[in-house]
């Protein structure tokens, strides 16, 4: 191989290219230096634009960081409570319920006399109970807790006193209870407080455990991480951190819960910022609003206030030094140190945070003692579960007619219901149970898919205010939140009929201008009814007529022939006049067979309509919201008891104490049968296709309506009677066992006679049966009883009773 080495030097040497090459190595130093320039030039430009884009990047978080501090920082859920619970004197308890009651509501047990709000004692063999009462921020009347003695014969209240004033009261209200909150995703619920609002023994314990340099670094404290970093590395794992509160707040506000360098770069820078803009106060108070401080169920437990309230059922003001240091130690885990969860592990938390207090001189020696020998005590979580979620539904529809989401969501609404959670879970229970029991009892009833099981309904109304106490859409809710109290309109049936007894009561016949009382001859045969070209025959059930009969009989036994044929005396459209009158709002086409309840109505309506019967005859409209309340105590709305007489209260009484008959001795009676005792109206409802069952029934203070059927209309094969009435007694027998018994009083005007049913005449003592029978003063028979005619009866005046 030829070396190349001789040839370039031969090269050079050749004429002019010594020239050449010289200039070349000129031009490369050149070349070379304008290159050094060059990169130069890059890499200042690179530092100015690092130097601009962190520029840019500081100034782009400093405007988050302002946009945050002063702009909306939280959502506030809307939250929906029920309706007080009123205690009077002569109410029967049902103690259990009532201790379910205290507990949800936060209320703790004690052995001594209640002295802080929250505390309740049950002296049992003296029969008292002592409960000292809640603040509850009601609208426009706030309301501050006091204790209170109640005494008690057995479960009976007897006496009521004001244990402050010594003054006897004779009935008090519980507040009411949280049911549920409006979210957005996550329920944060927290209530805002003050720096000032806030004790400052419980600031000195967050900041000794979470920062106690708190005051004397700008944001990020360089010992502080140096020291984290120290221990970390001696115990060769993550066991402490060196952030800052402030920069526990970035974090919060901002950022992820990763671990990242990058993340703690730009927690850091954001720090620094908002110890740059703003205030010590202001940055720890907004972080005493912020922390996350427990779980209760769906619901976050945000804040300082929260946590006293969730842990202590306290006000900040009220909690001990160790109760602070317990709230200050839960910041590290909240979950882990929940004196909920172990009473063990809060108490030793508890203990470190009072110890670094100690240190740090923010309690003396005697504070210190005294806190640590203070008892946790041990406490049963009571989760908040959405305990009515139909009726919740129903209230959302309501309110958005007036309220966007967005609003509901975020605004922090108090919502203040109609709802009475006791009646709620009894509904929802003797609901289940009762479908559960007819499948079990007729077997056909079975369905094997979730989609086309049996389904039924209740609806609660107070008839004097038309408060809707409770809803129950569904045997469960999870499965399907179809509500068919207010979305499903099916046929009322029998139910329907109380409307053609009232109009025939009101108008009379329209064919012979006759009037109807509880006594009128009625002809209970097959009859065919034609109308406009059409012909239609009512059919009675099971095809059994009974001739003439009672109009009482009529409607106490459901008997559709007879019933029709009072129809058709009457006239179609005022029976559908009354209907509408009375509440139901659904369309009613003038067909002979709306008699006997063809046309489809939601059960809610056919509530609505009774409750203007049990109510004397004034219509009420359907209550659930009453208030909705802002963060402010400002009220937004209040929806007042809406109230129109609608009928006479003496026809209001006739047609009740006519369907009291129904419950006594006709289609009702088997409420009768399974121990409903008291004073009670109400009307079974079966569709001619047994493809819906339905009870409406009421006392003067409460109504419950119950359907039973399928969703995809198949055949029930069950009456009224079968299906809801047991449904509907057991419910009403748990709903009235705390009130006393009342009835439906007769008015002026109404007169009360003895009669014989079978004749419809003054009874006789002859008589083996005897019904004290309801008239219209001037309406009541004068002559006594032919069948069973005595000595007594032709000269004793008439057993009448008038009420003027």
């Amino acid at each position: 191989m030829v070396s190349s080495g001789p040839f370039f030097i031969w090269f050079l040497t050749q004429p002019g290219v010594g020239g050449t090459f010289n200039k070349g190595v000129l031009g490369l130093k050149k070349s070379r230096s304008n290159i050094l320039k060059f990169v130069l030039s890059l890499v200042i430009l690179f530092i100015a634009s690092g130097i601009t884009l962190g520029g840019w990047y500081v100034q782009y978080l400093e405007g988050v960081v302002t946009a945050k501090f002063e702009g909306r920082k939280w959502r506030f859920p809307s939250k929906i409570y029920s309706d007080t619970l009123l205690l009077y004197v002569g109410m029967n308890l049902r103690m259990e319920d009532l201790w379910d009651k205290l507990r949800r509501l936060g209320y703790r047990e004690t052995r001594e006399l209640p002295k802080a709000r929250g505390d309740y004692r049950h002296l049992k063999k003296d029969g008292l109970l002592e409960v000292y009462l809640h603040d509850f921020a009601y609208p426009l009347e706030p309301f501050k807790g006091f204790p209170v003695r109640v005494a008690l014969e057995g479960a009976t209240i007897t006496r009521m006193e004001n244990l402050e004033s010594g003054e006897e009261i004779f009935s008090l209200e519980l507040e009411p209870e949280l049911v549920t909150g409006l979210y957005d995703r996550i329920w944060e619920e927290r209530r805002l407080v003050k720096i000032s609002e806030v004790p400052p023994p419980l600031v000195r314990a967050i900041l000794a455990i979470e920062d106690e340099r708190f005051y004397r670094h700008r944001g990020v404290d360089p010992l502080a991480i140096l020291r984290a970093l120290w221990v970390n590395v001696r115990r060769v794992t993550i066991v402490q951190g060196g952030s800052t509160l402030t920069q526990q707040l970035m974090k919060n506000f901002f950022l992820e819960d990763e671990r990242t360098l990058q993340r703690k770069a730009k927690e850091a820078l954001m720090a620094i910022i908002a110890e740059r803009r703003y205030s010590k106060e202001e940055i720890l108070e907004n972080y005493l609003n912020e922390i996350y401080l427990g779980q209760k169920g769906a619901q976050g437990i945000f804040g300082v206030w929260e946590a006293a309230q969730f842990y202590f059922s306290k006000e900040l003001r009220e909690l001990t030094v160790g109760e602070m240091a317990m709230i200050a130690g839960l910041i590290k885990a909240p979950n882990r140190y929940s004196p909920y969860r172990s009473v063990e592990a809060a108490t030793q938390r508890r203990n470190v945070v009072l110890r670094k207090m100690l240190e740090e001189k923010f309690v003396t020696r005697a504070e210190y003692a005294a806190a640590l020998k203070e008892v946790v005590q041990r406490r049963e979580l009571v989760k908040l579960a959405n305990d009515a979620p139909f009726y919740v539904d129903f209230l959302k529809r309501e309110l958005a007619t007036h309220y966007s989401h967005e609003v509901l969501t975020a605004d922090g609404y108090k919502i203040l219901t109609s709802l009475d959670l006791q009646l709620q879970r009894i509904g929802e229970r003797v609901l289940t149970d009762g479908l559960k029991r007819l499948e079990e009892e007729y077997p056909h009833l079975r369905r094997r898919g979730e989609e086309d099981r049996l389904e039924g309904a209740i609806v609660v109304i107070k008839p004097q205010t038309g408060e809707i106490k409770a809803m129950v859409g569904g045997r469960e809710y999870q499965t399907s939140q179809y509500n068919r109290v207010f979305q499903a309109k099916r046929q009322p049936g029998s139910t329907f009929k109380p409307f053609t007894f009232l109009a025939a009561l009101m108008y009379g016949s329209a064919e012979t201008g006759k009037r109807f009382t509880a006594v009128s001859q009625v002809d209970d045969s097959p009859f065919t009814w034609s109308y406009e070209g059409q012909e239609w025959t009512p059919r009675n059930y099971k095809e059994e007529y009974f001739g003439i009969v009672s109009f009482r009989t009529a409607l106490e036994r459901s008997l559709n022939s007879a019933t029709v044929r009072i129809a058709k005396e009457v006239g179609l459209q005022k029976v559908r006049d009354m209907a509408h009158r009375l509440g139901i709002e659904s369309s009613l086409p003038a067909l002979p067979s709306l008699v006997l309840g063809s046309v489809e109505v939601t059960p809610l309506e056919l509530a609505t309509a009774f409750s203007t019967l049990a109510n004397n005859g004034v219509r009420t409209r359907p209550l659930a919201v009453k208030q909705v309340v802002d963060q402010g105590s400002k009220v937004l709305e209040k929806r007042d008891i809406r109230v129109e007489k609608v009928l006479a209260p003496e026809m209001a009484f006739m047609i009740n104490y006519l369907l009291k008959g129904a419950v006594d001795r006709g289609t009702g009676r088997g409420a009768r049968l399974r121990g409903f005792d008291r004073p009670a109206a109400g009307k079974t409802g079966t569709t001619n296709d047994l493809k819906d069952a339905w009870f409406v029934g009421y006392t003067p203070d409460l109504l419950a309506v119950v359907w039973v059927g399928f969703d995809n209309q198949s055949k029930l094969g069950l009456s009224g009677a079968q299906a809801a009435l047991p449904i509907w007694t057991e419910f009403m027998k748990r709903a009235t066992a705390e009130a006393p018994a009342t009835d439906f009083n007769p008015p002026a005007g109404i007169k009360m006679v003895d009669i014989d049913p079978e004749s419809g005449y003054l009874a006789t003592p002859a008589c083996p049966q005897v019904i004290r029978e309801a008239f219209f003063e001037g309406d009541e028979p004068t002559k006594y009883c032919p069948l069973h005619r005595s000595s007594a009866a032709r000269a004793s005046p008439p057993s009448a009773q008038v009420r003027e």
